[in-house]
């Protein structure tokens, strides 16, 4: 079911005042900038090795992450684990009972589809991705 940690979200306030600490500091390469409307986030990845770095930044206070922030403030967020198959996926953790937040997938960034584990249950948010194909 699990093939790889696909990325770390990082939530931030300003990924323009984020970046340079990750591309200049760190060395690190920008992938992308990309803003998912359906997420109300602006993200950019970051490739380190075979994993990424997303940088998450709302579009909207009043979105899940706009909330996230206001809340918890800047940090981590969540742990993204790639799958190859996310409704079969969902599937066998509905069958054992796992908490969900999301039933079925939803569209995330880069044309991927993904569904969020309810953190009471992993005691982080763990969000399950599988990339177009």
């Amino acid at each position: 079911m699990i093939q790889k940690i696909s990325h770390l979200g990082i939530a931030v306030n300003c990924l323009e005042e984020a970046l340079p600490l990750y591309t200049e500091a760190l060395g690190l390469k920008v992938e992308e900038i990309e803003t998912v409307p359906e997420q109300k986030v602006r993200v950019a990845m970051l490739t380190v090795g075979e994993s990424r770095i997303e940088l998450l930044e709302s579009t909207d206070p009043e979105g899940p992450l706009g909330k996230y922030l206001a809340k918890k403030g800047e940090g981590i967020h969540h742990l993204a684990l790639e799958v190859d198959d996310i409704d079969a996926a969902l599937g066998q953790l509905i069958a054992r009972g796992v908490p969900l937040i999301d039933n079925v997938p939803r569209k995330g960034a880069a044309g991927s589809r993904m569904a969020f584990l309810h953190p009471r249950g992993s005691k982080i948010l763990i969000e399950l991705v599988e990339h177009q194909k």
